[in-house]
């Protein structure tokens, strides 16, 4: 999937990405290849992706919207 990261300064995150996992108002997600369409608000905490190579990196959030579009994108706008 290609996963896009953006705060209110500036996106963080433009790239491939084999899984992204974050808090939303429902609970943990995993959201990884070809998952269905989906808008959710994430809640304060920590965005875990790990991207094609299977490195893991870490983004604290104070919250945001989730959006998981057809065509494997995705966007998370953080807080």
């Amino acid at each position: 999937m290609y996963l896009h990261i953006y705060t209110l300064a500036k996106p963080v995150f433009f790239e491939e990405a084999q899984s992204v996992r974050l808090k939303t108002a429902v609970g943990e997600l995993t959201i990884l290849d070809n998952h269905r369409p989906l808008i959710a608000p994430v809640e304060k905490g920590t965005i875990t992706v790990v991207d094609k190579r299977g490195k893991e990196s870490t983004f604290e959030t104070e919250g945001g919207t989730l959006e998981v579009r057809a065509g494997n994108e995705v966007n998370i706008l953080a807080g």
